[in-house]
């Protein structure tokens, strides 16, 4: 009986206890999310700092609860409207001193996002009011925001290197080849290469064409925005000739970039916080280099989006377009169709803007977004299509429904075309051994058959199926652009075209970014833009998700009591850019090949900026399993 009495006392202390440490990892996460909140009274004179370690995006995803269990670092995401209306904000109140932009960490954006807040930055510097910004090594993008500050500053051991748009694919036919996988692609579109990675070992002549003038393009927007920045910036010998410009300068990175016009001032983090401290203030209760600061997410909340006057609705196309439902930053078929139809029944909306910034998808789910857009025509509500950083063959189809579509000049979009893929694996299968066989009553009984591998009736089923779905596609395109359908498919065949020769094409209407769309379809309502306000049809985050982005934002958030963690060199950036090309290579080789529909969707407009969203969390998920496994 003692025996017995000791095991139930033993069994009772440790149900206790995990008790009590569940009670204080509860209160414990619940005091983080109560000290993450925003509090607007605690702006106090200082500097408005912009720590922006992670990315630019039109619509953050929740917080992955795992995504650090493996040791891998889930990417941060920032909302680019936000960015701008905390800039557009600062620029005339007196209690901003100087806006400090730390992109030490910054993880980049497709080039029409961080286009836009790079003009935010520049209405503050234009308002005569500093802006100063700092990093061990700047990248294209993180210089493009540098640019339009006032003062750039670099760490003496850093520098500036650029790369361009562009860069190396994987393709795996020999792989698949040797595996013994067939792989059956159905498609339309010479210059849709998303699938050409399955079927060829290298990039086909039309694909080759096509992004060589996309990158041209695109490319050539950034140098302009930049020689419009900061004029007195000589950058083409860094693009022409890096390897004697830096030799010229016997490796001095910082120095070169310096005596180039690039930086303006040479310093670490703590003659950095000096330079801040003397126009900011001091902090005197802290260490040296510090001074006084105004928290992000408090200034935010001081200065919320305007909520008075008619509303109009904004819809957001953010991510992969997916059947069914998803969170934020992926744009699931059912998900965004329901808060359309809740918002036109819930909101009285004077007119809607479809905000779209996706590379595409899910053919089913493209249109299940498009009828439901449809809705607010048949309410007689004006429709204005706003394209952000893509807009790209689902992300075009969604648009299809607008009275006016706005894009930015390097805004990726097009891409009209249509693909589907299926593996099969009878060679595989004959490598060890192993045969199948059966009894068919019809041509497609069992079919496509993935162990005995597909006949040639299916393959012609699936194709015409694939065909016919292009021809919708361009003659949604037709009607709404008022071309014929043979200009559409001219210009469609699945090529990928920058905002600016899209509106050349008659892709595009206008250039404008959300609030110039916002106030069109104010206009075309017949009211006052001025007297407008937009109402974004997004769920709420629940009580769960708050908690989990209080935790991972660690705790309080207190940006002002701890030294940002640096960025690394210019070593350390190139191998982490070159990571995460790797990962974002997998990751999007596991989707294409897991895809179950009709795919209406842009895979190389990947190349243009950074994955963001649940994907991004998934595939630097993978590729730290994968390199844990190789041993790296």
């Amino acid at each position: 009986m003692k025996l017995v009495r000791g095991a139930w006392k033993l069994l009772v202390g440790i149900k206790d206890a995990l008790v009590l440490l569940f009670m204080l990892l509860f209160f414990g996460a619940l005091f983080a999310v109560l000290s993450a909140k925003p509090n607007p009274g605690g702006v106090k004179d200082g500097a408005l700092v912009l720590a922006i370690d992670g990315t630019i995006v039109e619509q953050p995803a929740e917080a992955d609860p795992f995504g650090g269990l493996g040791g891998g670092e889930v990417p941060r995401e920032y909302r680019m409207r936000d960015l701008v209306r905390a800039l557009d904000a600062a620029k005339d109140d007196a209690r901003v001193k100087v806006v400090v932009l730390d992109l030490d960490r910054f993880g980049g954006g497709y080039p029409a996002a961080v286009a836009e807040v790079g003009e935010a930055i520049r209405r503050v510097r234009d308002a005569k009011k500093p802006v100063l910004a700092y990093a061990t090594g700047y990248s294209d993008a993180s210089y493009l925001l540098a640019a339009n500050a006032s003062e750039i500053w670099v760490d003496p051991m850093g520098g500036t290197i650029f790369s361009g748009p562009g860069g190396s694919r994987l393709y795996y036919k020999g792989l698949i080849d040797k595996l013994g996988v067939t792989t059956h692609v159905y498609k339309v579109g010479k210059f849709k290469s998303a699938v050409e990675p399955y079927i060829l070992t290298a990039q086909s002549p039309e694909a080759k064409q096509a992004n060589e003038a996309l990158y041209g393009a695109i490319f050539g927007q950034w140098r302009e925005a930049v020689k419009k920045a900061r004029p007195k910036a000589r950058i083409e010998p860094l693009l022409t000739n890096p390897a004697d410009t830096v030799a010229a300068a016997n490796g001095d990175f910082a120095k070169m970039n310096q005596q180039l016009g690039m930086v303006d001032k040479l310093g670490d983090r703590l003659a950095f916080g000096k330079r801040v401290a003397e126009i900011a203030g001091v902090d005197a209760n802290k260490p040296a280099g510090s001074y006084k600061t105004i928290k992000l997410a408090n200034w935010l909340e001081a200065n919320p989006a305007p909520k008075t006057g008619d509303a109009i609705g904004v819809i957001t196309v953010a991510g992969e377009i997916v059947d069914g439902k998803a969170g934020p930053g992926v744009a699931a078929g059912d998900t965004i169709a329901n808060l359309l139809l809740k918002g036109l029944a819930d909101k009285k909306l004077k007119a809607l803007v479809v905000r779209v910034d996706s590379p595409g998808g899910s053919a089913l789910a493209s249109e299940r977004i498009r009828q439901a857009i449809l809705v607010a025509k048949e309410q007689k509500l004006p429709v204005v299509v706003s394209m952000g950083s893509l807009a790209a063959s689902g992300g075009y189809w969604v648009s299809t429904p607008g009275d006016v579509i706005f894009a930015e000049p390097n805004t990726i979009t097009g891409s009209i075309g249509i693909f589907g893929i299926l593996p099969t694996f009878e060679n595989s299968l004959a490598k060890i051994g192993v045969t199948s066989d059966g009894v068919k009553t019809t041509p497609l009984t069992g079919q496509p058959d993935v162990y005995a591998g597909t006949n040639a009736e299916v393959d012609r089923v699936l194709q015409s199926g694939i065909e016919q779905g292009y021809r919708r596609f361009i003659g949604l395109v037709a009607g709404s652009r008022k071309m014929t359908t043979a200009r559409v498919d001219e210009i469609g065949q699945g090529r990928v075209w920058d905002g600016g020769t899209a509106r050349q094409l008659g892709l595009v209407d206008r250039f404008g970014n959300l609030d110039d769309a916002v106030a069109e379809a104010a206009k075309r309502a017949k009211l006052d833009p001025a007297k407008t306000h937009a109402v974004f049809l997004e769920k709420e985050p629940d009580w769960f998700s708050a908690l989990i982005a209080g935790l991972m934002s660690g705790g309080d958030g207190d940006e002002e009591e701890a030294a940002p963690e640096s960025g690394g060199d210019l070593y350390a950036r190139i191998a982490g850019d070159r990571r995460a090309v790797l990962a974002q290579a997998l990751g999007d080789a596991k989707r294409l090949a897991g895809a179950s529909s009709m795919q209406a969707r842009c895979l190389e407009c990947a190349a243009y900026g950074p994955m963001t969203g649940p994907q991004a969390q998934a595939d630097a998920r993978l590729i730290d399993l994968v390199m844990a496994k190789l041993g790296w």
